[in-house]
């Protein structure tokens, strides 16, 4: 969905060359999308942020919990912004047949592998002579403190003698990113992002570090 025509076209073009794909709808009426959307099961959403009607993101905050978005656009600071949704992938403009296909190769990896990573993935952590057993998905953010860090969950704070190179590596790395020295989040439970800041779904703000403002950015342009 889009509000340009050619872009349109260009995205339902490549999506017939692609056998397993099957455009139900691709146009720049979006509120014909959103009637579409209540009715019918749909896997990926080709969506620009910029559209006259309603913002990408404002449609991402409607339908977040039940679709996945591959976001087409030509201004790459969205990117950030965007991944606090379900977003498999964010295709810079213009659009290439082959970024376009490597987009729907990872919306493929994720469903064989990710979807059930995230069922059966969990983190054991020892903290206080106990085993912990956390799910990633309850995880607001980590923080660094020298020696040891501190996951803060949506139930408690837990402390453990770890650092954060090493506790990164043990969590799904399609949903974890380290934005400063102390802090590691998910992306998931990103709420706002303000100039070098983030507002985790908590409330709480963390700070952007400047060395990993770029990496973070780095980061998304991949994904």
């Amino acid at each position: 969905m889009d509000d340009e025509p050619f872009a349109v076209r260009l995205i339902a073009d490549y999506a017939s060359k692609v056998p397993q794909l099957n455009v139900l709808y691709a146009d720049s009426d979006v509120y014909k999308a959103m009637e579409i959307l209540h009715k019918e099961t749909v896997d990926i959403i080709f969506l620009d942020i910029q559209m006259p009607q309603l913002t990408g993101i404002e449609l991402m905050q409607l339908f977040n919990q039940k679709h996945n978005f591959i976001i087409t656009s030509a201004y790459p600071q969205y990117a950030l912004d965007a991944y606090q949704f379900h977003v498999i992938d964010f295709l810079l403009k213009p659009v290439t047949f082959n970024r376009f296909y490597q987009s729907i190769e990872k919306y493929n990896r994720w469903q064989q592998t990710f979807q059930q990573q995230d069922i059966n993935h969990f983190l054991f952590v020892k903290a206080d002579r106990k085993h912990y057993k956390i799910s990633p998905d309850s995880i607001l953010y980590i923080e660094g403190l020298k020696d040891y860090i501190r996951i803060h969950t949506v139930d408690e704070k837990i402390m453990v003698l770890e650092n954060m190179k090493d506790i990164l590596e043990k969590l799904p790395q399609q949903h974890f990113v380290r934005i400063h020295r102390s802090y590691i989040i998910p992306l998931n439970k990103i709420k706002v992002i303000e100039g070098n800041q983030i507002q985790m779904a908590d409330g709480t703000f963390l700070p952007i570090g400047e060395t990993y403002r770029k990496l973070v950015n780095e980061w998304v342009e991949r994904r």
